[in-house]
């Protein structure tokens, strides 16, 4: 009876461990899996999420964690974000901060650094990143520039509406990109401007409101597609038949799909968060490798509109 109780435990042991044996080999623990760390300033847009998807998609290649922390446009709530990330020990932080000109974000992100984090800034700036390893972002005044350009070329004058997001220096540069263009003609006039912090929702009330303070505009510019479409909704829940025509930045799907779709003047500068995604993580990974990395990337963008729709792909990000 001993015996047999023994042949037994012995079994026991062996199918534990070949249970163990195919887990390791399936399942292989990494002694230096590295920890990335991702902070956007909303995952409430698609361009971030288009941004996220190429980081993870290199991060599960290599097998190494990817930590994200969506803010919800919450200085606080980024701030205790890089706290988590300090406890988490990443070796790469890639962040969008909710307001480059905040301090406590810049000096959170100072003391990282000296901790050894190295950090990578996308689709924005700070007002102080001289210790910041790498700063990836599109060419955001060109793409103002681009919008003011063609709104010149197509109309000879105009009363114009702005919507902003002063918060972040990328919308800021974008929208400096469209007034330096036409400050010099005063046939083009800004006849009133709204922050609504890049979101759909805050766009529509504020939209409403220059609608209401204003009987007439030619032009909207907006800091990005989102902020376009919640003026487009507050403009038709409006009932304006007037004649008028959008810029925007991204080149969104959405966006996308509303230019192909529709007979409306609408155009927006393209953006690419695939390659900016790409870009992040390549050169997360140059760091963690103490490789060098160019400390400003600058990633090209171009305008699309019906004349150029069919170059683009209309149900994802470029």
């Amino acid at each position: 009876m001993k015996k047999r109780s023994g042949l037994i435990g012995l079994s026991f042991v062996i199918a534990i461990t070949a249970g163990l044996y195919a887990f390791v080999v399936n399942n292989p623990i990494h002694a230096h899996q590295h920890r990335i760390g991702e902070t956007y300033m909303t995952m409430n847009n698609t361009f971030y999420d288009a941004i996220h998807e190429e980081v993870k998609k290199i991060t599960d290649e290599h097998n190494d964690i990817l930590i994200t922390r969506d803010p919800l446009l919450s200085v606080e709530k980024q701030l205790e974000q890089l706290d988590h990330f300090e406890q988490q020990h990443i070796d790469v932080l890639i962040i969008n901060p909710v307001d480059g000109n905040d301090d406590r974000i810049i000096n959170k992100l100072k003391e990282l650094k000296r901790k050894g984090i190295s950090i990578i800034v996308v689709d924005s700036q700070l007002k102080e990143d001289q210790f910041i390893d790498c700063t990836i972002l599109s060419d955001n005044y060109n793409a103002g520039v681009l919008c003011a350009k063609d709104m010149m070329k197509n109309i000879k004058s105009a009363k114009i509406l702005l919507l902003e997001h002063l918060a972040a220096l990328s919308a800021v540069d974008r929208i400096k990109g469209f007034t330096d263009t036409i400050k010099n003609h005063p046939e083009y006039q800004i006849i009133d401007r709204e922050d609504c912090s890049g979101q759909t929702e805050i766009a529509m009330p504020k939209m409403k409101a220059m609608i209401e303070r204003h009987s007439h505009f030619d032009v909207l510019m907006a800091l990005n597609d989102p902020s376009a479409l919640g003026a487009l909704a507050a403009i038709e829940e409006a009932k304006s038949h007037q004649s008028f025509m959008v810029y925007s930045v991204d080149g969104s799907p959405d966006m996308k799909k509303l230019i192909n779709d529709t007979n409306g003047r609408y155009y927006t500068a393209a953006q690419s968060p695939l390659m900016m995604g790409k870009k992040a993580v390549n050169n997360a990974y140059r760091l963690i490798k103490k490789k060098n990395v160019s400390a400003k990337v600058i990633v090209p963008v171009s305008l699309v509109g019906k004349n150029n729709i069919s170059d683009y792909d209309l149900s994802g990000w470029q």
